[in-house]
């Protein structure tokens, strides 16, 4: 048995182990972590670029992979604590945009200003307790590859977003979304589709409300 399987087995170890990489009721790790673990942890000295001021809350006991040409920019948030993070090659994080992990980014996608993509949500049943008290769940997010994500944009848990797709700026992503597909709103709804059959792109036309 590894290590980090004994110490996931034992409860008192992880918490311990939890105390010593992260202050309590705190998303970001602790300075040691930060100074002495992720410069050289080898899944980011990879031949990606994530810029001075990007917050990275990289935690060793998940994974977190920035692929080769890929930038994390300015004022973004990338957080691995519930989960991995993974980002494909060629791929670009906009300004001030928010990664919650488990989540997925593919090859040659683009992501706007201010995005937020969160894998992560609070639980809600009790309400003699803070919801902050009652725990999380988290459902895997994917973006696959060649997509763009408009600025403004939120993609809730548990959604796939297929590939070389466009999810319009401000919309609200609640559902997963097919490949070569132009979705827009809040909640995002498909405008039009690639037909591969006809290799034109079609329209969705809705029956009146």
């Amino acid at each position: 048995m590894s290590l980090t399987d004994r110490i996931k087995s034992n409860p008192r170890l992880k918490k311990l182990a939890l105390w010593m990489l992260m202050p309590k009721n705190q998303a970001r790790p602790r300075r040691w972590v930060r100074w002495f673990v992720n410069p050289f942890a080898p899944q980011i000295r990879r031949r990606g670029r994530i810029r001075r001021s990007a917050r990275i809350d990289i935690l060793p006991f998940n994974p977190f992979e920035l692929g080769a040409a890929s930038t994390i920019e300015d004022f973004c948030t990338v957080n691995n604590g519930v989960g991995a993070v993974k980002i494909g090659e060629r791929t670009r994080i906009g300004l001030g945009s928010t990664l919650i992990g488990p989540v997925t980014i593919g090859n040659d996608v683009r992501l706007a200003q201010n995005v937020v993509i969160s894998a992560l949500n609070h639980n809600y049943e009790a309400i003699d307790r803070p919801i902050s008290e009652q725990g999380v769940y988290t459902r895997p997010v994917e973006v696959q590859d060649e997509s763009w994500i408009g600025a403004n944009v939120v993609i809730l848990p548990g959604v796939t977003i297929g590939k070389h797709c466009v999810v319009a700026a401000g919309s609200v992503v609640t559902k997963s979304v097919p490949d070569y597909c132009v979705v827009a709103g809040n909640p995002a709804r498909l405008l039009k589709q690639y037909d591969p059959n006809t290799n034109t792109w079609e329209r969705v036309v809705r029956a009146p409300a």
